[in-house]
Order: C-alpha cells, then structure tokens, then sequence
C-alpha cells in the first residue's frame, strides 16, 4: 500500500472512532437527563437497573410499597436493606447518582416507623410551630436520609393552601395560604437538607394548590381557579437562592398556555419561570407517566415537547404505568434529534447545568 491511500484510509479510520465516540458520548449525555424508579429492594450484575446506571442514568426514585400490590415492597424495606441498596447503585455509577425520594413529612413519607425510620409532622403541622422547631424537624429529617445513602429529596411544596384541594390541602402537604409564610418554612428545610449534603426540590411550578382535581388520576384544569399570587413562594425563593431544583406541575391553565399543560409548556417554563422569574437552575418534571400526561400524549410527544419547553430532567417513575427503560427514552430523544425536533444544544446545555448541580452532592 503506498504512503497516499494508507493515510486517507486512516483518516477515514480515525474519523469513525470520533463519530462513534461522539455517538456514545450523547448516549450517555442524554441518559443523564432521565430519573427512573424500579421494582427491587436489591441489584445485581443481572438487574436491569443496574445497567441503566452503568450506561449514565441520571437518577432513580425510590418507593416503599409495590403500587401494584400492596403487600410487596418495591425498593424500601428497612435501614439495613436500604442503606445497601443506596450504597450498590452508587458504587456502579461513573457519576454522582441522584437517589431520590418523596419525603415531605405527614402523608407523603416513603420511609415509616413501621420500617424503623423516623417519622416527622405535615408541613401543614410543621407550620404551626416556631422556626426554631421547623428547622430541628427537618435537619434531623435530612440526616435521616443522608444516613440511609438517599441525597435528593422531592420536596417540599411550596403549594398555597386552598381547603378544597384534595391532593395538596387534604393530604396537609402545604405550610399556608400565606406565601410569605410558605416561603420562610420551605427556606428553612431547604437549608437544613443542604447542611446534609441533601439535594430539594420546590414544586409543583407553577403551583398546584388551587386545584380541585388530582393530576395524577387524570387532566387538571386551573385556568378559573389559579392566580399569580401561587408563583410568589418560587419567586421569594428563587430570589434568596433557596431554590436547588423545581418540579413542574401536570397542571393545565388556558392563561399561560392555551394548548399544554405546564410540564409541556415552553411558555410556562421558559418564558415564565426562567425570563420573567430569572431561574437558570435545574427542572425537572413531576413524574411523566401519571394520567394527566400519559393519558393525552403519546410517549415521543410527552419528551419532546417537556425537553423543548426547557425541562432538563425527565421522571418516569414507573409507579402508575409499564416501566419504561431507559433504553426506549434515549432511542426517542436520538431519533427526534436526528428528525430535527429537539436540538442537540438543548441536551448539552440541561447536562451541563445537572452536572453542576450534581457536584453539591
């Protein structure tokens, strides 16, 4: 072989490494933007999930119970069993993993006294105390899971108490109707979960509360009921920096967006929440497989238009539906890219801003 078609045989060599360099590398890119839930209360080499994590899942969230049935356990038995688990998903992980559960205190707690964990008040309940109380509730609530491996916490709701609500009121998930008052006990535990080196997460944007429906059974419309007094807790917190991430709210409101529900809208939040309120954190959104999504979009518009709306972390908590792999969620973003309906741009700008997030951890 003379010197001439070596070289260019190389090169073309060469340049099929970079491309299925780059090709993995965008794998892995978008595989960070996904938070997954699993059944199993422990992983192996053979577990799928454990091969979601070595291919650069971002997060998992975790449960107590099987929603499926509710006398087997899903991922959470006891302190012992769960600091294991936690400890095994991360020690596969390239990365910092997200571990994340739902711990809000009162009605919407994943670890039990029946478990051996503590248990500790509603924010509702919480808000009837002193600050000083607030925050020993909580910094112990954070050691808590920091002791037992977990670092993000979804919570708390910055919600307004509306009495009629059924999943925010009736379930005491709300600190008041006053957001001033919401705004310094939601302060408070996020300060106390950062002194734990524990990740929170403010929600549901642009605000829940006012609901008279519940968005995980099916379609929510506030448009009638929704006022822009629901958006002063994320502002007051987004200005005093005590904002770690948000969680958007399957919420529909014809004022902000006459065709999607906010998880969805790029006028809620890109317009909304990152221009007009100045947030250049992390979104993410609530779970995506819950009915006032699953149920009105397919799977490929569901992540398209939540990435393009300006979404950086998408939760498919496999609770309320068939688990979704993370395999089907990466293939679904590489076509839509490849078809010119979600810009490669928007998935390296949310990567960098998880990653930045993720070295708190």
């Amino acid at each position: 072989m003379t010197l001439k078609p070596f070289l260019v045989s190389l090169l073309l060599s060469l340049t099929t490494l970079v491309s299925q360099a780059d090709e993995l590398t965008l794998d892995k890119k978008i595989a960070g933007l996904v938070v997954l839930g699993f059944h199993g209360t422990d992983i192996n080499a053979k577990s799928t999930i454990a091969s979601e994590v070595k291919a650069g899942l971002g997060g998992v969230i975790l449960f107590d119970q099987d929603p499926m049935n509710k006398m087997k356990r899903k991922n959470i038995v006891n302190t012992q069993q769960l600091r294991k688990l936690d400890h095994d998903l991360q020690a596969i992980s390239d990365e910092k993993l997200f571990i994340c559960v739902d711990e809000e205190g009162g009605k919407v707690a994943r670890l039990k006294a029946r478990d051996g964990f503590k248990t500790f008040p509603s924010a509702q309940d919480v808000a009837k105390e002193d600050v000083k109380t607030a925050a020993h509730y909580y910094d112990a609530m954070a050691h808590m899971l920091a002791q037992n491996g977990i670092n993000t916490n979804f919570a708390p709701s910055v919600d307004l108490l509306f009495t009629y609500n059924p999943i925010i009121a009736g379930k005491k998930r709300s600190f008041s109707s006053d957001p001033k008052v919401v705004s310094t006990y939601a302060s408070i535990f996020v300060q106390e979960h950062r002194k734990n080196h524990v990740v929170t997460v403010i929600k549901h944007f642009p605000g829940h509360g006012s609901s008279k429906s519940d968005s995980h059974k099916g379609f929510t419309d506030v448009t009638k009921t929704w006022t822009p007094k629901e958006l002063e807790p994320f502002q007051n917190m987004i200005e005093s920096q005590n904002v770690d991430m948000i969680m958007t709210a399957h919420i529909f409101n014809k004022n902000l967006d006459a065709k999607y529900p906010a998880t969805l809208s790029y006028k809620v939040n890109t317009e909304l929440l990152r221009k007009q309120m100045h947030y250049e954190g992390v979104i993410i959104t609530d779970d995506l497989q819950m009915a006032a999504i699953y149920k009105h979009y397919s799977l490929t518009e569901t992540i398209t238009l939540a990435i393009n709306s300006g979404v950086d972390l998408l939760l498919f908590a496999n609770q309320l539906a068939e688990p979704l792999q993370l395999e089907t969620v990466v293939a679904v973003v590489k076509k839509q890219i490849e078809a010119g309906k979600i810009s490669k741009k928007r998935i390296l700008d949310s990567y960098a801003r998880v990653q930045k997030l993720k070295e708190r951890l």
